[in-house]
C-alpha cells in the first residue's frame, strides 16, 4: 500500500489533521476503495516518521466521522457503508471554498470565477 504523505512541520494545520486529509484524498480518488485495510498505526507512523500518538489521533477522528472503522487489535479499514461520492462532494466544495477566497483576495468578480469554473467542466 503506498502512503507516501506529505506533512509539513511549518503548516498552521496540525499534523493529524493532514494525515486525516490524505487519508481521506486517497479514499475519495480511489485509490483506497471501501474495505481496504489501513496500515496498523504503527507501521503508518513509522513510514512517514510521525508519533504513533497523532497518527492514533487521526485514525480516531476518521473513525469518529465513519470514513473508517477499527477492531481494537485487529486492524482499521475504509468504511464499506461510506459514501464515497459525498466525500468526493465535500471535497470540491473545500476546493470551491479557497478558489473562491484566492479570487476575492484578487478582486476577481464572481461572473469571473464562474466563467474560469466553466473553462473546466
Amino acid at each position: 500500500m503506498n502512503f507516501n504523505f506529505t506533512l509539513s512541520q511549518t503548516d498552521k494545520c496540525p499534523m493529524y489533521q493532514q494525515i486525516m486529509a490524505q487519508i481521506t484524498q486517497r479514499i475519495s480518488v480511489g485509490d483506497w476503495p471501501p474495505n481496504t485495510i489501513l496500515p496498523s498505526i504503527r507501521q503508518m507512523a513509522t513510514a512517514i516518521n510521525i508519533s504513533m500518538i497523532t497518527v492514533k489521533r487521526a485514525y480516531l477522528e476518521l473513525e469518529r466521522q465513519g470514513v473508517i472503522v477499527t477492531q481494537q487489535g485487529k486492524a482499521s479499514w475504509v468504511n464499506s457503508d461510506l459514501d464515497v461520492k459525498k466525500l468526493q462532494q465535500e471535497k470540491l466544495e473545500q476546493h470551491l471554498g479557497q478558489a473562491g477566497k484566492l479570487a476575492k483576495s484578487l478582486a476577481i468578480p464572481a461572473d469571473e470565477l464562474a466563467q474560469m469554473i466553466k473553462k473546466y467542466t
